[in-house]
């Protein structure tokens, strides 16, 4: 099998770059970078379209290397140099890279039922959250993530290698517009999903244990530095608060997210 070669920063090395360092670029072109076994394989059997796969072409290959490239996607052989400064390592190339078309932000992509768990992230600041934040609600079995504002990108490299690959099996859809995903909720409670919309505050006039996790829940959580906007604390039926013993005020947005949605899961299965 013939592999297109790239072992200089020539022109499709710097595209692949952009996609990588730069949101409007990756954005624009519909696609974005993976790196690490369990993402990209989670990428394949999830049904992802695999634009691209770049391999070390002065490594010999393993054997779950060998079986990736047979799917059917570009191949580009590149040097480990250039292998080592697209996956960010000082030392050693990373064996393989899969650059992976995004689907659509259509909120249609997260299914709705009678024991739906949502959230959403409002102006996310850190990337990192913002994956810690998916890899949490896909192990703890909530139906989807709604990135809401302008703020980090779930595309970006740090969120997509802090989700573990949980990109690909939890529907993650960005909507700057809060008045569009109320849409979406009274569309789901006109079809008879009652889903009730719970605001996390530190304030809030509800402690999370003493809330109903049972019943079809979308929950907001505010971005780290300033919380929710006004409009979602507004669009909000119920605010949530979680009780401290310390000093601190309030837990890091990733933290608080993955402890909400554990209350959740622990109601429905107790």
């Amino acid at each position: 099998m013939s592999h297109f070669r790239i072992s200089v920063r020539n022109a499709r090395f710097q595209q692949l770059e952009a996609i990588l360092n730069n949101r409007t670029k990756r954005t624009r072109a519909g696609e974005f970078l993976v790196q690490g076994v369990r993402p990209i394989t989670l990428a394949v059997e999830q049904g992802w379209k695999i634009r691209t796969l770049i391999f070390a072409a002065d490594q010999k290959l393993s054997q779950w290397a060998r079986e990736l490239l047979t799917v059917d996607a570009e191949t580009i052989a590149m040097s480990s140099e250039l292998m080592a400064e697209l996956s960010g390592k000082d030392e050693g190339a990373t064996e393989m890279l899969a650059v992976v078309e995004m689907p659509h932000d259509d909120l249609a992509r997260i299914p709705v039922d009678s024991d739906f768990l949502g959230l959403v992230f409002d102006r996310p600041t850190q990337p990192g959250n913002v994956g810690t934040i998916i890899r949490s609600a896909d192990a703890l079995g909530a139906a989807g993530l709604i990135v809401s504002g302008h703020g980090a990108d779930p595309y970006d490299q740090k969120a997509v290698r802090a989700s573990t690959g949980s990109i690909f099996a939890l529907p993650t859809v960005r909507e700057n517009s809060v008045e569009t995903v109320m849409a979406w909720v009274a569309e789901q409670r006109a079809a008879g999903v009652p889903i009730v919309v719970a605001a996390t505050d530190e304030h809030g006039e509800t402690p999370v244990w003493d809330f109903d996790f049972t019943q079809p829940v979308l929950v907001l959580v505010g971005n780290e530095t300033n919380g929710l906007s006004k409009a979602w604390r507004e669009a909000a039926d119920v605010t949530l608060s979680i009780p401290m013993a310390g000093a601190a005020s309030s837990l890091n947005a990733g933290n608080a997210a993955t402890l909400l949605m554990y209350e959740a899961l622990r109601q429905r299965t107790r």
